[in-house]
């Protein structure tokens, strides 16, 4: 296959959404509508408090402020197209617009895999060596970490795109799906895909594995620390600062690894839908939640924010 050379035939791609019966669509662009306006707003208000509370002016909460961030970010490259094609007649997308929500999409999710990543870490350093956990984790440090988790996932979506996108798409061009992902693309391309494939698949391993195996040794770390602590208030606290993470985790990884690392030939189509919606939607909505109803420092900085706005 000769990579040096286009191939576009296709110029736009057809949604057929999550449903094609229009009291349906009506009714899941309002309730989408709603989980896109309180993921939003939920996680400007974790960005405000993070920023206006000198408490939480720390390592953990640096990355959670790049987490909430990045979570408006890729709800917002997908979710507002797949609202305009729930209530719009035209139900395309451009091709130049499909390639820069696929990169801008797989970039967000990769950089999510890496920022687990590093904040597991994050906790490792605080639980395992307290004493130097400020030496270690620097604001240096920190700095470098989140632009390496930044800079290496829209490197890998970059080189991901360049070989889709050299692929020839000749038709058909209807996609069953309700935004733009590479798995989906691909089988859409009039030519072998196996190698493109692969290449993803490396890619996918690199970006998301490494971090998850981070995550893995991080923790194992951790309990293997926490079950040295004698008491067990102590033990309990250092396993509640873990938590909310522990369970943001769980929810991107069990979603996105069943997503990306099945065989493409034995997908549900249907069932592909239910866990797209889930690991694009959800997660960046429960985030929010999750580091505050469960994060004793974030829910007091939180009163005492609403307190002073009452005051």
């Amino acid at each position: 296959m000769n990579m040096t050379k286009t191939h576009f035939t296709v110029t736009e791609f057809v949604f057929l959404g999550l449903s094609s019966q229009p009291k349906m669509q009506l009714i899941l662009f309002v309730m989408f509508l709603f989980v896109y306006l309180l993921t939003v707003a939920g996680n400007i208000i974790i960005i405000t408090v993070i920023q206006i509370e000198p408490r939480l002016h720390t390592p953990m909460y640096f990355f959670l402020t790049n987490l909430s961030f990045l979570d408006i970010c890729y709800t917002s490259t997908n979710v507002p197209k797949m609202l305009s094609n729930m209530v719009g007649k035209k139900k395309t997308i451009p091709f130049s617009s499909w390639a820069a929500q696929t990169s801008f999409s797989f970039s967000f999710g990769m950089i999510e895999c890496a920022l687990l990543g590093v904040m597991a870490y994050d906790r490792y350093v605080a639980i395992c060596h307290p004493l130097y956990y400020i030496v270690i984790m620097n604001q240096i440090t920190c700095v470098q970490l989140a632009t390496i988790s930044w800079f290496s996932s829209f490197l890998s979506s970059m080189v991901i795109n360049i070989f889709t996108l050299s692929l020839p798409y000749c038709g058909p061009n209807v996609l069953n799906y309700f935004f733009c992902e590479v798995p989906s693309i691909l089988r859409l391309a009039c030519t072998d895909t196996s190698f493109t494939e692969m290449v993803v698949f490396i890619f996918s391993i690199i970006i998301v594995f490494i971090p998850f195996i981070l995550i893995i040794v991080s923790y194992t770390q951790i309990l293997l620390s926490v079950l040295r602590i004698q008491s067990v208030s102590g033990r309990q606290k250092a396993l509640s600062t873990c938590a909310s993470h522990q369970t943001g985790v769980a929810l991107l990884y069990g979603t996105a690894i069943f997503m990306y690392m099945r065989p493409q030939s034995k997908s549900s189509r249907a069932g592909g839908k239910i866990i797209m919606v889930f690991y694009t939607v959800i997660p960046p909505m429960l985030n929010p939640l999750i580091y505050s109803l469960r994060n004793q420092d974030v829910k007091g900085a939180l009163r005492r924010a609403f307190a002073k706005q009452r005051a």
